[in-house]
């Protein structure tokens, strides 16, 4: 059967990929151990409009708690982006997650917005400002929600045949540590995520090539630093 040409132009496209990552290290934060992390993404794209899902799979036999994320966006324009994500981190070996629980109090799940600036061939920079509204978040001395704020700038440029983003993510929150306040990404103002990230297509035939990265992340707040190596297949 032959899609019209209006048929053709308004069907979406639906993608799967995978990535395979030394380690699991995001926004600064190690969530995988010192196991690789295999991370599947199914996204369903449809004008401006895009749905995904997105999961992170530790090998290590010692994190029991994986990931599994749904989020839609749109896209305003070619250079912005917003994006609501659910984050969802159940445990592998507990037979009732209760993924379907939202109670402010008690649910598992949560849920962000985030306002992005993706950048262009004029403006090789990009910004992005997330902000944590409902569920998991760290919480106020009074039980209220932080509303944890994260903000990364990112600059790209090329090399060579390698494409490269040199990134600093930093979070405004100010937790109240006389109140027992814990901040979401770090105790304090600063920043928790900076470093850069090469990325290259391996030629593996002439019809197929394999996107690998090298990433070295530091976080200055926490003194650490980390090398994680990632492979792409899709």
């Amino acid at each position: 059967m032959h899609l019209s040409a209006q048929e053709e132009k308004t069907k979406g496209k639906l993608d799967a990929s995978a990535d395979i990552v030394s380690r699991y290290i995001w926004r600064g934060m190690n969530l995988g151990g010192s196991a690789p992390s295999i991370q599947p993404c199914l996204e369903y794209t449809y004008g401006n409009f895009t749905l995904g899902a997105w999961g992170a799979y530790s090998l290590s036999h010692t994190i029991k708690r994986q990931e599994a994320d749904l989020y839609a966006s749109v896209n305003l324009g070619k250079s912005f982006n917003i994006t609501v994500t659910d984050y969802f981190l159940p445990f592998e070996d507990t037979i009732k997650n209760h993924y379907f629980s939202y109670k402010k109090d008690q649910t598992g799940h949560l849920f962000e917005v985030a306002a992005k600036f993706l950048g262009n061939k004029d403006i090789p920079i990009s910004l992005m400002v997330a902000t944590n509204v409902y569920g998991a978040d760290a919480k106020k001395s009074n039980g209220d929600n932080m509303y944890s704020t994260y903000v990364e700038l990112g600059y790209n440029f090329n090399i060579s045949e390698t494409s490269c983003n040199a990134f600093l993510g930093f979070t405004p929150d100010r937790p109240d540590k006389d109140k027992g306040e814990t901040g979401f990404y770090g105790e304090s103002p600063g920043v928790v995520n900076l470093g850069i990230t090469a990325t290259k297509n391996i030629k593996i035939s002439d019809s197929f090539s394999l996107p690998v990265s090298t990433s070295l992340i530091t976080n200055p707040q926490a003194e650490n630093i980390f090398l994680v190596f990632g492979i792409t297949l899709q």
